[in-house]
């Protein structure tokens, strides 16, 4: 186990926040470092992020939770998603993978469907199933939400 901080990301980890997220594979849209709460090992290095983004007034979402491969385990990304949601009002709104669902219903969020979701999260499941209808991954994208 590392020794780290979770708090507020600065101006200067920017770069960092975005490698990795590009390690992970995530979405690399809406990257904006003042919404980022991070993880820093006693380096300085970013071992994990995540955000709230905001989609208009009243949308947000749980975002760009990442941890570095080499730090996974440890309870970081948990930590993380614990400290966004204490400081942020509900609705929350997440998008992930199938496979990933589980993980969020510990959180309490709740898988909903296509006619309950706000217009922004329903063109993005559009078009992840017509890319998945040519890539043939099996995977699903959820949207979820907590109340």
């Amino acid at each position: 186990m590392t020794n780290h901080i979770i708090r507020p990301a600065l101006e200067s980890e920017s770069t960092q926040i975005k490698e990795l997220i590009n390690l992970v594979g995530i979405n690399p849209t809406g990257l904006d470092w003042r919404r980022f709460i991070v993880a820093v090992n006693a380096d300085g290095q970013v071992i994990a992020c995540g955000q709230i983004k905001p989609h208009g007034v009243d949308i947000r979402e749980l975002a760009s939770i990442a941890v570095d491969p080499e730090f996974r385990g440890q309870g970081i990304a948990r930590a993380i998603i614990e400290m966004l949601l204490r400081e942020n009002p509900r609705p929350l709104y997440l998008m992930c993978v199938s496979h990933n669902g589980p993980m969020y219903e510990k959180f309490s969020f709740q898988t909903i469907a296509d006619k309950q979701m706000p217009r922004y999260f329903a063109r993005i499941k559009k078009l992840f199933d017509i890319a998945d209808a040519f890539r043939k991954s099996g995977e699903k994208l959820l949207v979820m939400k907590l109340e």
